[in-house]
């Protein structure tokens, strides 16, 4: 496995920081009165990408591709462009490096910046692809005996949802109105969401269109990268209206993303196969070698006022299916995809109960309130609640992290007066 690559920029070689120069995370940020754009992360710094593309540093495409405040640009311009921009970056900002007197003047802390979504979501599909997850869902309200669907060892599931909806970490989200039915009651009622959940997930972000269907070696070289990704969930409206066509509204609050896109390339050597199967797959989704990812993620909440408190951890090789597999077959029908898509893993839950990773199955379905410290305890999220993603991957004297994916809980807004008896 790859040492350490070290970098002038001190903070970028503490074996703490999420940000070494083996990484390279893309976002996009902006300073006070300033408008955004897009960086990469080193350290406790800010490389302005912007900046060195302007001062002559960074040349791909004969022309700018940083002019504007997300990464779509770079993505467009396919895999050698994105090798040749991780390849200069580290030039320009490994140890001895010939250019640190001119690099260093663009470099900004990046606590004293403000982050912003790291590229312009095209489209957004989650998946289901935990089977931990799906297992511990099904079994609450199917019984172990039918927890999984018929198709669900045979096909990557999942849904369309709002891309309009991804916001940046640290972004608060509001609980949600809607239908709710009890399992006694005779008709339904409209009411803030009693039942707000998160889903630590990981999400794709793809990187070069298709036209036609793709094979997973090829659906894998399409990912630009990976950001950590909650899908904020209300549980109590998806029960009453996923009858027959699944989620919808349930799913529409927000997904909260992390600030930073880590590229497919930084992690490249943590590759692992996926899990066993309990049964074959068709041809075309068998992957060629391992492209599962070696990821360590959790899950932590602060009650309003209160102490963090780590509720779940859990490995993104748990997945069923990766990514490519995902991204695979969302070609099968023909279905376009666009540079900037986004693709959301599903909840990544481990088999041991701290290893759920959603309050959902943490609760049982609320039928065993989790303790976050003595006296406090959640079957779901509260108002007020912070809930943090972490996740990061473990290398020889260094980690491939993403930063903090955030979300605080606000209380419902008022009803409009149009809307009430």
């Amino acid at each position: 496995m790859t040492k350490l690559i070290r970098s002038w920029v001190d903070s970028a070689n503490a074996p703490d920081t999420d940000f070494p120069l083996n990484n390279l995370p893309c976002g996009v940020f902006s300073l006070e009165g300033d408008e955004p754009r897009c960086g990469v992360a080193i350290g406790a710094m800010i490389a302005d990408v912007a900046a060195l593309e302007e001062a002559g540093l960074i040349d791909l495409a004969g022309g700018p591709v940083f002019d504007v405040p997300f990464w779509n640009e770079l993505m467009e311009l396919g895999p050698e462009a994105w090798a040749t921009f991780r390849a200069r970056m580290v030039e320009l900002l490994a140890e001895g490096s010939d250019w640190r007197g001119e690099v260093e003047p663009h470099l900004v802390p990046q606590d004293a910046v403000e982050l912003h979504l790291p590229f312009l979501v095209s489209e957004y599909t989650d998946f289901y692809a935990g089977k931990n997850h799906a297992f511990n869902v099904g079994t609450m309200f199917r019984g172990p005996e039918n927890a999984l669907p018929p198709n669900w060892l045979s096909i990557p599931i999942g849904y369309n949802g709002r891309a309009s909806s991804v916001v940046v970490s640290g972004t608060p989200v509001r609980r949600p109105w809607g239908q709710l039915k009890a399992p006694d009651a005779e008709l339904p009622v409209f009411a803030p969401c009693r039942r707000f959940d998160f889903e630590l997930e990981l999400g794709a972000v793809v990187g070069q269109p298709s036209d036609g269907m793709v094979g997973v070696a090829e659906a894998e070289a399409m990912i630009f990268g990976y950001v950590l990704l909650n899908d904020w969930s209300a549980r109590d409206i998806q029960a009453w209206e996923y009858q027959p066509l699944g989620p919808f509204q349930a799913k529409a609050t927000a997904t909260t993303i992390s600030p930073w896109i880590v590229m497919t390339a930084a992690l490249a050597e943590f590759r692992v196969p996926t899990p066993p199967r309990d049964r074959p797959l068709l041809p075309y989704l068998r992957e060629p070698g391992p492209l599962n990812l070696d990821l360590s993620l959790e899950a932590a909440l602060t009650p309003e006022g209160g102490r963090e408190t780590v509720i779940a951890r859990t490995n993104a090789r748990e997945l069923y299916y990766s990514a490519a597999q995902q991204l695979c077959h969302h070609t099968t029908s023909g279905c376009p995809m666009n540079v900037g898509d986004l693709l959301g893993s599903g909840t990544i839950s481990g088999e041991t109960k701290d290893s759920r990773g959603s309050l959902l199955e943490l609760s049982w379905g609320g039928k065993e309130p989790l303790e976050i410290v003595p006296g406090v305890t959640r079957s779901f999220m509260e108002d007020g609640d912070t809930l943090i993603l972490r996740g990061h991957a473990q290398g020889d004297g260094y980690r491939i992290g993403f930063g903090d994916c955030t979300g605080q809980v606000l209380p419902a807004a008022g009803l409009p007066d149009w809307a009430k008896e």
